[in-house]
């Protein structure tokens, strides 16, 4: 936290200690309190669920009533979603996930995460765990990164961050998004419309991920005038891209051949990034899956770096951690 910011949250929040194990967050700014308290008081219900607290949104301030330790708990939690109120405008579920985070309450506290903060148009983007610093600073520094972990472990969200800021800050020419246009587990059938509509469904999360992070008018300025690109893995072929930062998404439904011919690619001032989860491919035979076999093969190059993902990085819902986890124990029972 800087030191401006520090200033701000020390003259807009007052803490009131009470004899009955109560601690009363007092707040100098109405706009700050109803940022944390959220619509409907959304955001303290579901605090008071993560952090076994009764709390209640009393005029100015948010009354805490639990053990003194989880109250403690609590009061460095409300301070730090009122950092990001203050930092980014608005408060996400995942960032109260976070306030309560053993990580990101000791980044806070050494100030060494402000280097790995991804700054794009809309949000701050703070990679949440050890892993995904490895990570931000692989994308920043390597030619070419693979990562392979389960869903919600921020591998296609913080590549998209990364990659949008390297474009607006001309150290790029054009973003190009790819991925495999295999059916997870359905048929589909026949899709109506022209070739860019037929393919669309299967680049979805692409899409979703510059929604988030960028204006929608001006990713679709972006889109059209062709600074950034949206194609399946087939179009890749035969190509040779320079200043270019090159994401290939759900890579475990490429194939050996495929993932050679993406990453062979790569030409001038270019990055390439693999990303996928091993425990969803849905090839036909799973064996022709070719995430796994590009880390064993390539991770020795120094210009190739690679990050493992596992269920304490995922940043979603807390509940997609604990499935995760069960599937993973259930596979190595």
């Amino acid at each position: 936290m800087n030191n401006t910011v520090s200033k701000k949250i020390n003259s807009t929040l007052k803490f009131v200690y009470s004899d009955n194990d109560s601690l009363s967050v007092i707040f100098h700014d109405n706009d700050l309190l109803m940022g944390v308290v959220g619509e409907f008081n959304e955001n303290l219900k579901e605090l008071e669920k993560i952090t076994n607290t009764s709390l209640y949104s009393r005029g100015n301030s948010i009354l805490i009533k639990s053990t003194p330790e989880q109250n403690e708990t609590t009061k460095n939690a409300i301070q730090f979603l009122a950092n990001q109120f203050i930092n980014n405008g608005s408060i996400e579920k995942k960032d109260i996930i976070s306030s309560i985070d053993k990580f990101m309450i000791e980044e806070k506290v050494k100030n060494k995460n402000v280097s790995d903060i991804i700054k794009t148009p809309k949000k701050s983007v703070i990679p949440r765990s050890e892993r995904q610093k490895e990570y931000v600073r692989a994308l920043r520094q390597s030619d070419i990164v693979i990562s392979a972990g389960p869903a919600g472990t921020g591998k296609t969200f913080l590549a998209v961050a990364v990659g949008l800021t390297m474009l607006l800050d001309k150290k790029i020419e054009r973003i190009i998004l790819s991925r495999p246009a295999v059916e997870a587990g359905e048929r589909l059938g026949f899709l109506p419309g022209d070739m860019k509509e037929k393919v669309d469904p299967y680049l979805r999360p692409l899409y979703d991920s510059l929604y988030d992070l960028f204006d929608f008018e001006k990713i679709q300025r972006m889109i059209e005038i062709g600074d950034i690109e949206i194609a399946p893995l087939a179009f890749m072929r035969g190509r040779t891209l320079k200043n270019s930062f090159a994401i290939l998404d759900e890579a475990q439904n490429a194939t050996d051949t495929q993932i050679k011919m993406f990453l062979t690619r790569i030409g001038e001032n270019s990055k390439i990034v693999i990303n996928g989860d091993p425990s969803q491919i849905d090839l036909p035979n799973k064996n022709m899956s070719g995430l796994s076999r590009s880390k064993k093969l390539l991770g020795h190059l120094k210009e190739i770096s690679v990050v493992d993902f596992d269920h304490s990085d995922v940043v979603r819902h807390p509940l997609v951690s604990k499935i995760v986890r069960a599937y993973t124990d259930q596979e190595n029972d």
